[in-house]
């Protein structure tokens, strides 16, 4: 039994990180791909870098898209699209 107690507060700190940052950082890693899986044209996005666009097409094959923006239609990884930010766009556009 003096084993287990020596070990209990490791486990209790590894449950707890666990439940507060490595389960917490999958769900948002699983959200993101849904997001951007879920993508379509016409969708106002912005980059993680902060660009502003509208999405006008998607290629599956290396899984980009291309985006319309003021200075023209620029190539992007669909990974590099901001789900919060993005998610902000159409929520004020709503209202």
């Amino acid at each position: 039994m003096g084993d287990i107690g020596q070990f209990l507060p490791m486990i209790l700190i590894f449950v707890v990180a666990y439940f507060f940052m490595i389960r917490p950082q999958m769900k948002r890693q699983k959200d993101e791909k849904k997001f951007a899986a879920e993508l379509k044209r016409g969708d106002r996005v912005i980059t993680k870098s902060g660009l502003h666009g509208k999405v006008v097409e998607l290629n599956d094959k290396d899984f980009s898209c291309i985006l319309e923006t003021m200075a023209g239609k620029l190539k992007f990884d669909r990974s590099a699209i901001s789900m919060e930010m993005s998610k902000k766009l159409t929520t004020q556009d709503s209202k």
